[in-house]
């Protein structure tokens, strides 16, 4: 009797559970079809709002799991760059719209680059239309600053603040942890790649004299860019600027306001009176009529139909071998995409969008393969985002011109090798000893519990140095550059974009846009095109099906994040990608922010 009881118990709870686990569900999948089906008009008179809590992604995002918010049942904000500057050009000739209003409050997604490519984009929309362009915060970080300075009024909220003190790149290191982990790294780095900097923080406790000075040009170029930019908005001197930071003048809004970086102190209701004194409309609720960056997209989507097809294609993430629904670039996957774009009669041209700071040689070179094939019949222009080095330039070669951002963290033409030796980790750490019989010397090569012998050690050293020989070849032949100047501006050494064209690396500066537009010179379309973006993406529910089969289980990066500081998560996931390489790598490790 008394098992019939716990049986029956057992099984009323298994119905209650999978009844909530259904209705739970239910309520997840009504939430993402009510918000792909919200309809979304432009009112009369209205302003449009451009605020960084939207994600702004280099590549079309389309994963509900990512995106979707548990507590609105809806999904999140997340536009892409290439549908935020298509409504920004939009707006500028939408008779509803009268401006644009920068309320830069959040933290969403938006890299160096990207901030580049939407206030070039905002300035051209300023120029173009003559409407206003207004910027509110109420505190300002650098980036969020950089944006706001292309506004023609920008304000501060009078209890604000503002970070104003110059650019630093920080570089973590691992020795000292993997000594205390008795974990040893065994290196493979041509002697040429004095400036492959990615192996350092596993080797080293501080930056190599090499990497010291390109991280140091680096940050100095960017700054450059970033100071040049606000000097010609704001008036402001590039040597008072630098002045400023040195001393750090401006960190509180009356600050702001003296040295000119703000045009007054204001509380938000005041803006938006002064907006309303704009020309800017209030509905029947008294409010501003606003519309988000997001659901401007949506009604301003560019719908265009002609015979002429301009391809982008997106190469954003790490370069991985094989294919599957990642976050990386899957080089089967991105090379079947370019052979796709090869075939198509339709498509007359192809911008192949990089993002990328690299990852395996073999999966770089099968990319670069079909890219080279494709330019051969086609014209093929690169576009570069926040990254295009190392695996992410090789790709990047083919191209007949490659167009990048000022800020683009680019060359990195390098490769390494690394193996592991974790034997003392698991013998005096956790107690785990190992054994095994072998057929040959070497039979068990590319264990981590043994060292890593002499005839390993030079075996492994000849693909890596196969790999660096092939890489500096190919950029001399596809970029026309004398191999003597290509080994001098190489050796692992990464340049922004300012410096990349000076260098021969890249053709000219600019953003998606201006290499859409090259790609379309070359090929003499003219005005006739249509834009279509090809993604190895599924859309709608399918998307959602194959979310939740990638993604069965427990995510272990969402709870990391709910339990980890920003930080501790970067340094884990950099960690996680080490371990996760196999092979001769290309990869340029760093991820520079702009705080």
């Amino acid at each position: 009797m008394k098992f019939f009881k716990l049986f029956a118990a057992a099984l009323l709870a298994f119905v209650a559970g999978s009844f909530l686990t259904a209705v739970i569900w239910f309520a997840v999948i009504m939430g993402i079809v009510l918000s792909f089906g919200t309809d979304t008009t432009v009112p009369q008179e209205s302003v449009l709002e451009i605020n960084l809590a939207e994600d702004i992604t280099d590549a079309p995002q389309n994963d509900p799991l990512e995106l979707f918010d548990v507590e609105s049942m809806s999904i999140k904000g997340s536009v892409s760059l290439y549908n935020t500057l298509c409504a920004i050009e939009a707006a500028a000739f939408d008779d509803n719209i009268k401006g644009i209003y920068l309320h830069t409050n959040g933290a969403g997604t938006l890299s160096a680059a990207a901030v580049e490519e939407l206030r070039q984009a905002i300035d051209e929309f300023r120029q173009e239309s003559g409407k206003f362009v207004v910027a509110y915060n109420d505190s300002y970080s650098q980036t969020g600053y950089w944006l706001a300075s292309v506004a023609d009024e920008v304000y501060l909220q009078p209890q604000g603040a503002m970070s104003w003190q110059g650019l630093a790149l920080n570089v973590t290191f691992y020795k000292g942890l993997m000594d205390k982990l008795d974990l040893k790294a065994e290196i493979f780095r041509p002697t040429a790649c004095r400036y492959k900097s990615a192996v350092e923080p596993y080797f080293r406790t501080d930056m190599s004299d090499e990497n010291r000075a390109q991280m140091q040009e680096l940050a100095s170029s960017m700054w450059g860019t970033i100071t040049q930019d606000i000097s010609a908005a704001r008036g402001i001197s590039v040597s008072d600027l630098n002045t400023l930071a040195d001393n750090l003048s401006v960190m509180l809004p009356e600050d702001a306001l003296e040295h000119r970086f703000v045009d007054a102190l204001m509380y938000e209701d005041q803006v938006e009176e002064l907006l309303a004194a704009k020309g800017v409309k209030r509905g029947y609720d008294g409010k501003l009529n606003k519309i988000t960056l997001g659901d401007y997209c949506k009604v301003t989507a560019p719908v265009k139909f002609s015979s002429n097809k301009v391809a982008i294609i997106y190469a954003d993430g790490d370069i991985i071998d094989g294919s599957g629904i990642t976050n990386s670039v899957c080089g089967d996957d991105l090379a079947e995409k370019l052979r796709q774009a090869r075939m198509d009669d339709h498509i007359k041209a192809v911008v192949l969008r990089v993002n990328s700071p690299g990852g395996s040689a073999l999966a770089s070179d099968v990319i670069w393969r079909e890219a080279k094939l494709l330019r051969e019949q086609k014209p093929l222009v690169v576009s570069m985002g926040a990254y295009a080095a190392s695996g992410g330039y090789y790709i990047s070669v083919p191209a007949d011109r490659i167009v990048a951002d000022r800020v683009t963290i680019t060359g990195s033409i390098g490769v390494f090798g690394m193996a592991l030796d974790a034997r003392k980790f698991f013998n005096n750490k956790l107690g785990i000893t190992f054994d095994n019989v072998t057929t040959n010397t070497s039979s068990d090569a590319g264990s981590m519990v043994r060292p890593i012998t002499e005839a390993e050690k030079r075996a492994v050293m000849r693909g890596v140095d196969k790999v660096y020989d092939t890489f500096t070849k190919i950029v001399a032949e596809d970029r026309n550059l004398p191999l003597e100047k290509v080994l001098d501006i190489a050796g692992g050494r990464v340049w922004t974009g300012s410096d990349a064209v000076a260098t021969g690396l890249a053709d000219m500066n600019g953003g998606l846009k201006t290499a859409i537009g090259v790609a379309t010179t070359i090929a003499g379309l003219g005005d006739d095109f249509a834009i279509v973006e090809l993604t190895d993406l599924p859309e709608g529910f399918a998307a959602f099906v194959a979310a939740l089969n990638a993604k069965a289980g427990i995510d272990m990066k969402q709870t990391l994040r709910d339990d980890m500081s920003a930080e501790l998560l970067r340094q884990y996931t950099s960690l996680q990608r080490l371990s996760d390489r196999r092979g001769i790598q290309t990869y340029y490790p760093y991820a520079i922010e702009i705080q």
